[in-house]
């Protein structure tokens, strides 16, 4: 293999490596804002899941509780 093949197939790799560089690093920004809002929206889960434990039960009877009035 003479000296010019072998510079070029060095200057591809490099050029596939900066690219490959470059990718890695936008998947990890991606991945790392992911994360973020996986965890905010995990917080919000909490929120509503206390919000809903702490609703006073209600003195309204559900539909399946009420007696049918009378004329029936």
């Amino acid at each position: 293999m003479e000296k010019q093949q072998l510079l070029e197939r060095i200057e591809t790799l490099e050029t596939r490596l900066a690219y490959a560089e470059y990718t890695v690093e936008q998947l990890n920004e991606e991945v790392t804002l992911q994360g973020r809002e996986l965890d905010k929206m995990r917080q919000l889960v909490h929120l509503l899941a206390d919000k809903f434990k702490a609703m006073q039960p209600t003195q309204i009877a559900s539909m399946a509780e009420e007696t049918p009035p009378p004329h029936y």
